[in-house]
């Protein structure tokens, strides 16, 4: 029997427009489709009717699947010749748990390609008119996972070093700790005047941004009962957003996964798709 392929592909940060091209490729001639929770019903809606949809996201303190289990379905569906995508939010080597899976399909000898996707910890704050660097304000950026795993053999986040080693600091999963963050970088040396931004939902019809600072944008995330997903921004570029219009949320972004190409496109989309 044939033995199949898996695709980790990376689903981008909300907005069903940023999938790549090669993730549409790939999604389009799916066999099975092991899918998070934050993927958009709309890229979904790209794989083949026939596909064998499968659900697997994950939020915090409550998984659908075990990591174990989903390794062994992407090992056995690509045994039976099948094609199968996992198909994540953001990028799938970025705090998604790629490597892992990848790993678990070198060990069985099983084909698979690694596509990348848009991650939130970029895009978010460019769909809220932040960029990460800017040669006035930032010329380094660091992302950081707020969300840790207790049993893994590495040390943690060293948030002493990190409190001050880079200009613009960018956490994701962190809502949950943000008062204990907030509480570290202050600790080490980090100014409470630091501009903070909190964008939830970001490239989303459902985008929202508080702002502060350090001192008070624990408060501030209270007050707005702000939920995941969030991503943090801290550093003098998020000042930026009052001078830079954030990204439209009229915009149709299905319309770059559900349109037929027009006639001045249609032999380039006819040979990526």
């Amino acid at each position: 029997m044939k033995r199949g392929r898996v695709y980790l592909i990376g689903a981008g940060p909300g907005d069903p427009g940023l999938l790549t091209v090669r993730g549409r490729w790939a999604l389009r001639r799916a066999d099975v489709v092991v899918y998070d929770r934050l993927v958009d019903p709309r890229v979904l809606a790209v794989a083949p009717p026939a596909a064998l949809r499968i659900f697997a996201g994950k939020a915090s303190g409550c998984h659908a699947l075990p990591q174990a289990q989903i390794n062994a379905l992407l090992v056995a569906h690509a045994a039976r010749g099948c094609r199968v995508v996992r198909l994540k939010g953001g990028d799938p080597f970025v705090f998604g748990r790629g490597g892992e899976e990848a790993e678990a399909l070198a060990v069985r000898g099983i084909p698979f390609e690694i596509v990348p996707g848009v991650s939130a910890a970029v895009a978010a704050p460019a769909a809220a008119g932040i960029p990460l660097t800017h040669r006035g304000l930032a010329s380094s950026f660091a992302v950081v996972t707020g969300h840790e795993d207790a049993t893994k053999r590495a040390p943690p986040v060293d948030w002493a070093r990190l409190a001050t080693a880079t200009d613009t600091l960018v956490i994701l999963m962190g809502l949950g700790r943000l008062s204990a963050i907030v509480a570290k970088l202050l600790e080490h040396g980090r100014a409470p005047i630091t501009p903070v931004a909190l964008i939830q939902r970001g490239t989303t019809a459902a985008q929202r941004t508080i702002a502060g600072t350090l001192a008070d944008i624990v408060g501030r995330a209270q007050a707005a009962a702000l939920g995941p997903p969030v991503v943090i921004v801290i550093g003098e570029v998020v000042t930026l957003r009052d001078r830079l219009p954030a990204r439209s949320r009229r915009r149709r972004t299905a319309a770059a996964i559900t349109d037929a190409p027009s006639s001045r496109s249609s032999r380039l989309s006819s040979a990526i798709v």
